[in-house]
């Protein structure tokens, strides 16, 4: 393993009516809350009269920043950081799912910069502080509640990027109730599953020989997940699992399991050039690209592929070659997805070729990427074209 220091410095509260917590996660001393969200549903489920109860009861002023886009633009950001400048907000809460806290993220990194926030997001400056900020969970999915890491996305120049910068953009405390995850609707929840997956995967596709540790735990995260969600998906009102799918999303990505080495992260480059010039569901793009990136990639380390399929998909190797017990894993991986209801190619979305040198060229924009398998533009091309 490489050497490495870990600190995650998010309170996490998880279960049961948790909400109720909240009055006291405020910072002392807190005035004035932005609270962010997106397109309301949370004023529909509850979830909004219960947290503005706590704010209440903690006695705070309450600005309200509400609209958060599925792929949070940086439009919104800005409107959020004048709204912090202005009211002199102290303190942010995020309720909703990753994009909400993408979008809070960056939002409380903007308040406490002179220039404009997407200096921060292309990584044009680095901020100095930040406003602290809380989240209160209500999509099991992209694992932002316990991380640093947000995207944003430029609309009017169709750019895409990931950013974040520690310790500024890791939430104070983040609020995980599974109840608040039971009216999510049945294709949000899939879009939710594909991404933690994927999330896991990129950081199994790796090229540490001395990592038994992490993998044994990606692995068994993937197979809780696997056998977690058709069982969801035939009772979205399911408490039992709904618990297991939210844990599962949070411990994907919040650091644990990526000590000691860097995951891939190429499909995710990729798929953040597909949604900044088309605007499609995050997780429906990663369903389409992340198999053909693994297709198209196998010959890269054919045993880690080998791994993947024998023991998370339990793939019989008797009698095969290590190619074709690869491709086999891969195949189960696309068939699990289109099993749950999840897309398998760009078409599904109307998604053709024309733009196709557009979205390499956004893809392209910071250079070769990938730590498995570092892309160049024609590699890029090559998976668009496997996923049309």
């Amino acid at each position: 393993m490489d050497a490495f220091t870990f600190h995650n410095p998010t309170k996490l509260i998880f279960g049961k009516n948790q909400v109720e917590a909240l009055k006291d996660q405020l910072p002392a001393h807190t005035k004035k809350v932005l609270l962010v969200y997106g397109g309301g549903s949370i004023k529909k489920n509850g979830i909004y009269e219960q947290v503005i109860a706590q704010l209440d009861q903690a006695e705070v002023e309450v600005v309200e920043l509400s609209g958060v886009e599925p792929n949070p633009r940086l439009s919104t950001v800005r409107k959020g950081v004048d709204l912090c400048k202005q009211e002199n907000v102290d303190f942010i809460l995020a309720v909703g799912g990753g994009s909400v806290i993408d979008c809070t993220k960056t939002i409380a990194a903007g308040a406490k910069y002179d220039g404009d926030a997407w200096e921060l997001v292309t990584k044009q400056a680095s901020p100095k502080g930040a406003l602290p900020f809380g989240t209160v969970l209500t999509l099991a999915a992209t694992g932002s509640e316990m991380n640093a890491g947000a995207v944003i996305t430029n609309w009017e120049t169709n750019e895409k990027y990931g950013w974040g910068f520690p310790p500024y953009t890791f939430p104070t405390f983040s609020i995980l109730d599974p109840q608040n995850t039971m009216s999510v609707p049945r294709d949000q929840t899939i879009y939710g599953i594909v991404d933690m997956m994927s999330h896991l995967f990129e950081q199994y596709f790796h090229n540490e020989t001395q990592s038994p540790v992490q993998d044994e735990m990606v692995e068994g995260v993937l197979r809780t997940v696997i056998d977690t969600a058709p069982k969801l998906l035939d009772n979205l009102e399911s408490y039992q699992h709904r618990e297991t799918i939210l844990y599962a999303g949070t411990i994907a990505l919040n650091g644990m399991l990526q000590m000691g080495y860097s995951g891939d992260w190429g499909s995710h480059n990729i798929e953040h050039a597909v949604s900044a010039v088309y605007d499609i569901p995050h997780a429906g793009g990663l369903a389409i690209l992340f198999p053909n990136w693994m297709k198209h990639n196998v010959e890269v380390n054919e045993k880690r592929f080998v791994r993947m399929a024998t023991k998370v998909f339990n793939v019989d190797t008797e009698g095969k070659t290590d190619r074709e017990v690869a491709l086999e894993g891969i195949e189960a991986l696309r068939s699990f997805w289109s099993s749950l209801g999840a897309p398998e190619t760009l078409a599904d979305y109307d998604i053709q070729d024309d733009k196709f040198d557009v979205i390499v060229d956004r893809a392209m924009n910071r250079g070769a990427f990938g730590n498995f398998s570092k892309l160049e533009g024609k590699d890029v091309e090559k998976i668009l074209v496997m996923s049309k």
